[in-house]
């Protein structure tokens, strides 16, 4: 899925005067990058991550969509700042696909389930999101398309964008977030108790036929 970019389907023409101040800059950045979130906030709870554009934020903010880019550069990043995860951890999960193909099992394997389980600084929100996802439908779909958008991002270098695509991906990202809440939200001991580094080096396997079935044997 392509996300909005700043200016695509934009009018360039001239609208009265009241819809030049709602999509004017509000004044003062800190107030305007709040409207952003909030408006942003809303709109992924209330449509999932993958149908959330840009576009839809800055109409609901009352701002032009450029100036929501001058903000986030990304879908991606406004989502992790509405959801409190540093940039540097959503980074990982797309920097996991980087690399030789036999590998690609392993990479996100850890991308992934490193994230939930690093720095508690990124972990703590996502651990908040998991736990809301547990107790809410919104919250879960919210999760859920959330972690199929990244794996469906990678993908597309590997796989044929079709109904298997969409089935494999959809099936990686269920292991993973099964192994997620074993190990941190239900602590089921016989997962809870590994390593990371075991968890990886078990689920990679299944991963890397999943997501690079043409790459060989991931290597360990």
């Amino acid at each position: 899925m392509r996300e909005d970019d700043a200016s695509g389907g934009m009018s360039s023409g001239h609208g009265d005067a009241s819809s030049r101040r709602r999509r004017g800059r509000r004044p003062g950045q800190s107030e305007t990058r709040q409207a952003i979130l909030d408006a942003a906030r809303a709109r992924f709870a209330a449509d999932g991550f993958t149908a959330t554009t840009i576009r839809r934020i800055a109409a609901d903010a009352g701002v032009d969509a450029a100036l929501v880019m001058q903000f986030f550069t990304s879908k991606d990043e406004l989502f992790g700042a509405v959801m409190s995860v540093p940039p540097a951890a959503l980074a990982r999960m797309t920097d996991a696909w980087q690399g030789p193909e036999d590998g690609i099992g392993e990479r996100v394997t850890r991308a992934f389930l490193g994230a939930w389980e690093g720095d508690p600084q990124a972990s703590e929100p996502l651990l908040a999101m998991l736990r809301g996802a547990i107790a809410q439908e919104r919250a879960a779909v919210q999760l859920r398309d959330f972690i199929e958008a990244r794996l469906l991002k990678g993908a597309h270098a590997h796989l044929q964008d079709d109904h298997d695509m969409r089935l494999r991906v959809g099936i990686a990202s269920a292991m993973l977030m099964g192994i997620i809440v074993a190990r941190r939200i239900v602590r089921v001991p016989t997962v809870a108790n590994e390593s990371l580094d075991s968890i990886v080096a078990t689920a990679a396997t299944a991963l890397q036929a999943l997501l690079a079935p043409g790459g060989g044997t991931p290597r360990l």
